[in-house]
């Protein structure tokens, strides 16, 4: 089955679907590793990963493009990747989409914020009009090449003007088109069940480590009425303060013996990555091209010593 119509059948389960982010490549065949259907790939730890920034509108469509398509080419799993806001406006989003769909995406999600946009557990947000995003979300779909390509649209509403205008787009989005809704930052487990009983959708929430929204496990919030969480920066905040750790160990003490508990070492990430079996194949290829060479080598001699054969005749 296509990678589009995995997550949209994983979207619509009963079982809620649980999508962590991935940081980089690793990080993502870490995910597929451990078990998970789908993976996230969002702004934020993309522009850590890539550029080394905050989540301020910093990434480019084009080299949000190039860390899908490594990220996918990597992994057989469906990822749904942040397209911002469209990386501009309706034209903008049609090229977003179409980049994101040939760089292997399952799906996007855009949002309405007003650029340049900020996470959506930062302060300082704005939002566009109504019509705007809705113009939008046309545009996602008419650009979309495989109609199971998940578009996905979220709203920032809730923090700039209150719930009630945010369920009110979440409900308009759907109409539009949009195959899931993402009312961003609820701060409460009654707004979180409100979104769920008055928009007429399927829904994800999104679980921030010390952001705005109560931190649930997958359980209670499928009980709420939610489809999908992502846990978009697990990795990448992970990562940094056992990578900062790991510095402070390596400075204070001149080595990283004391940390060897808490990493991978070599015959470790070796069998991780699969060396023994892409050695073998590598061993495959070149015998398989030795046998061809031999085959050639014998072919060629038979017909030389036919050549031969029939010249000592005709004398």
């Amino acid at each position: 089955m296509k990678k589009t119509a995995l997550l949209q059948k994983y979207i619509l389960e009963p079982e809620i679907l649980v999508m962590p982010g991935a940081h980089d490549v690793l990080s993502a065949r870490i995910i597929e590793k451990a078990g998970f259907k789908a993976l996230a790939v969002g702004g934020y730890s993309a522009t850590a990963c890539l550029l080394g920034k905050p989540d301020l509108s910093f990434l480019t469509l084009t080299e949000m493009g190039d860390h899908i398509a490594r990220l996918t080419g990597a992994v057989n799993l469906p990822a749904l990747v942040d397209g911002d806001t469209g990386h501009g406006g309706v034209l903008n989003v049609g090229r977003t989409v179409k980049e994101l769909e040939r760089a292997g995406a399952a799906g996007i999600f855009i949002e309405d914020q007003v650029f340049p946009k900020r996470c959506g557990h930062m302060e300082g947000k704005q939002v566009v009009g109504r019509e705007d995003m809705v113009a939008k979300i046309k545009a996602a779909l008419d650009a979309r090449s495989d109609p199971d390509f998940v578009i996905m649209a979220r709203t920032d509403a809730l923090a700039v003007l209150g719930l009630d205008e945010a369920m009110a787009r979440g409900n308009l989005y759907r109409q539009a088109g949009a195959d899931i809704i993402f009312v961003e930052a609820p701060r409460s487990i009654e707004d979180m069940r409100r979104i769920n009983r008055e928009i007429n959708a399927p829904t994800v929430a999104n679980m921030v480590e010390g952001g705005k929204t109560p931190f649930l496990p997958a359980q209670e919030l499928e009980a709420i009425g939610y489809n999908a969480v992502v846990f978009p920066v697990s990795a990448t905040y992970a990562l940094a303060k056992a990578v900062s750790a790991l510095m402070a160990e390596l400075s204070r003490t001149g080595t990283t013996k004391g940390f060897w508990d808490q990493m991978w070492q070599f015959d470790d990430f070796y069998q991780f990555m699969g060396v023994d079996a892409l050695r073998q194949k590598e061993r495959n290829y070149h015998e398989r091209g030795l046998a061809a060479v031999a085959v050639e080598q014998l072919q060629s001699k038979q017909v030389f010593s036919r050549s031969k054969s029939k010249r000592r005749r005709k004398s």
